[in-house]
């Protein structure tokens, strides 16, 4: 199985670190802010759970523009093979 080698970088950690720290941050924004600094530094990647949850922010009006980039981010680190 392919490696996908992206990590998170600082500008995106810091933006999952605020939304980790606002307590107005909805509960999927939180989610996608706490994987994407689970892989800030680390070869970790998304899980399909994860994948599946960003894919869903991605395509919804509902979330904020800060949501959405932490789940770009998270999608960006997912597996390449999987999505095959």
């Amino acid at each position: 199985m392919s490696k996908n080698t992206k990590r998170t970088s600082d500008n995106m950690a810091s933006l999952a670190a605020e939304t980790l720290s606002n307590p107005n941050s909805s509960a999927i924004a939180k989610s996608l802010a706490a994987s994407a600094l689970a892989q800030s530094g680390t070869d970790k990647q998304t899980s399909a759970e994860m994948e599946e949850k960003a894919g869903k922010a991605l395509q919804s009006d509902k979330y904020s523009d800060a949501t959405k980039s932490l789940a770009a981010s998270v999608l960006s680190q997912a597996n390449k093979e999987r999505g095959n």
